[in-house]
C-alpha cells in the first residue's frame, strides 16, 4: 500500500479544486490532490479544453484549457501532490484534525482536513452499448485519445456530434488515412465552424459523414473489423475500420460521496458558508458539489469559497481562533512561500 501525509486531501482537480491548492499555500499548508480523471482540469479539459470562458476575473476571454494551465501555475510554488486516475473510496475520520483517505488503487493519505472540491462527482465516458464490444476497449476502441500518432495512416471511424467529436475528427483527418464521422443527426451540439469545417472537407473528399446508429460490429481474428450502421431512411449500411473513437459525453457521477454520512441537498454537500464546512467537522466542500440557500454553480463562485475554506482549515489545524489576512502584494511571509523573491519596494522603484 503507498502512504502519504499532507496536511489537506482535495478531492477534484478541476478548476476550484486547483485553486484551492493555491489558498492552501498561501496559508502555509500542503495538499495532495486526487482525482478520478487522467488529467486535471475536471469538464474544462474533459468536455470543453477549446472553449471560452468569459467570466474569470482579468480574463475576459481565455480558453478553458488556458485556465486551467494558469491554475496549475499558480498552484505550482506549493508542490501539490497529483494522484490522477484514482477514486477516493473511503474516508475514516480519527479526530477533528485527523483523517485518513483511501482510493480504489490502494493508496492511503493520512491528512488533517478533507476538501471535497468534487465538481458534479466523479466523470466516465457514455459507452457504446452493444453487447461485447467492450473487448476492444483500449485495444482499437477509445473514449479518449492520449496519443493522436496512434491513428497515423489509419481508417479511423468517430461517433458522436458534440465539440470533442466534431474537433478530433478535424484534428485526424490530417494524419489518418481515412476519417468517418457518424451521428445519429444532422444537428449537431458543437460550434458552428467545427461544424462547417467538417461538411467542406466532406465535399473535398478528405473526409466523410454518415447519419445512423451503431447497431452491431464485425470482428475477424479477435480484431475489431467494421460496423453496421442503421439509418432513419431504414437502410442498414457496414463501414470497415482499424481504429474506433467514441465521444459520447461524460457522464458525472456522485459514487461514494453519498456514503460518507454528509448531510447532503438533492445529491450536493450541505456546508456553512462562515467555513464551507460540511456536517462533519474537518470536510469541507467547495464548488458545484455543495449546497447553500443562493448557491450558484459558477467558477467564480468556487474561488471565493476556497478562500474561505482555506481560513477556516489554517484556524483549526494551527489551533488560532482568526488567522490574519496577509495581502500577496505586500506580506514577506507570503512571498517566501509563493517563492517571490522581489520585494514591494523593488516593484515602487520600478
Amino acid at each position: 500500500m503507498k502512504t502519504l501525509t499532507t496536511d489537506v486531501v482535495i478531492i477534484g482537480a478541476g478548476p476550484v479544486g486547483l485553486f484551492q491548492v493555491f489558498e492552501l499555500g498561501l496559508q502555509g499548508l500542503t495538499s495532495v490532490v486526487i482525482d478520478s480523471l487522467p488529467e486535471v482540469g475536471g469538464q474544462c479539459s474533459e468536455l470543453y479544453p477549446d472553449k471560452p470562458i468569459y467570466d474569470i476575473p482579468a480574463l475576459p476571454n481565455a480558453k478553458a484549457s488556458q485556465v486551467i494551465d494558469n491554475l496549475c501555475l499558480q498552484a505550482a510554488p506549493f508542490d501539490p501532490t497529483y494522484l490522477l486516475g484514482e477514486r477516493v473510496e473511503d474516508i475514516n475520520k480519527l479526530s477533528d484534525v485527523s483523517f485518513s483517505v483511501t482510493t480504489h488503487k490502494n493508496t492511503l493519505i493520512h491528512c488533517r482536513a478533507v476538501i471535497i472540491a468534487a465538481g458534479n462527482g466523479a466523470f466516465s465516458p457514455v459507452k457504446l452499448k452493444l453487447p461485447l464490444i467492450d473487448k476492444f476497449e483500449d485495444k482499437q476502441l477509445f473514449y479518449r485519445i492520449n496519443n493522436i500518432e496512434h491513428f497515423k495512416d489509419k481508417n479511423v471511424v468517430v461517433l458522436g456530434g458534440g465539440d470533442a467529436a466534431l474537433d478530433w475528427s478535424l484534428s485526424l483527418q490530417k494524419i489518418a488515412n481515412s476519417v468517418l464521422l457518424i451521428h445519429r443527426s444532422t444537428k449537431f451540439k458543437a460550434a458552428t465552424s467545427s461544424v462547417n469545417e467538417m461538411f467542406a472537407l466532406c465535399e473535398q473528399l478528405k473526409m466523410q459523414f454518415l447519419c445512423g446508429q451503431v447497431s452491431d460490429f464485425q470482428q475477424e481474428d479477435n480484431k475489431l473489423t467494421g460496423l453496421t450502421i442503421s439509418s432513419k431512411d431504414g437502410i442498414k449500411r457496414r463501414v470497415e475500420l482499424d481504429e474506433l473513437v467514441i465521444f459520447f459525453g461524460m457522464s458525472p457521477k456522485i459514487g461514494p460521496i453519498e456514503n460518507w454520512q454528509l448531510a447532503m441537498h438533492q445529491h450536493q454537500i450541505k456546508v456553512d458558508t462562515q467555513s464551507f464546512q460540511t456536517s462533519v467537522r474537518g470536510i469541507y466542500a467547495v464548488g458545484d458539489i455543495n449546497y447553500y440557500p443562493g448557491k450558484r454553480k459558477l467558477i467564480l463562485s468556487g474561488f471565493h469559497e476556497t478562500a474561505l475554506a482555506a481560513f477556516s482549515i489554517a484556524e483549526t489545524v494551527l489551533e488560532k481562533d482568526r488567522i490574519p489576512t496577509l495581502y500577496t502584494t505586500t506580506s514577506p511571509v507570503v512571498h517566501q512561500r509563493m517563492g517571490v523573491t522581489h520585494s514591494l519596494e523593488s516593484l515602487l522603484d520600478d
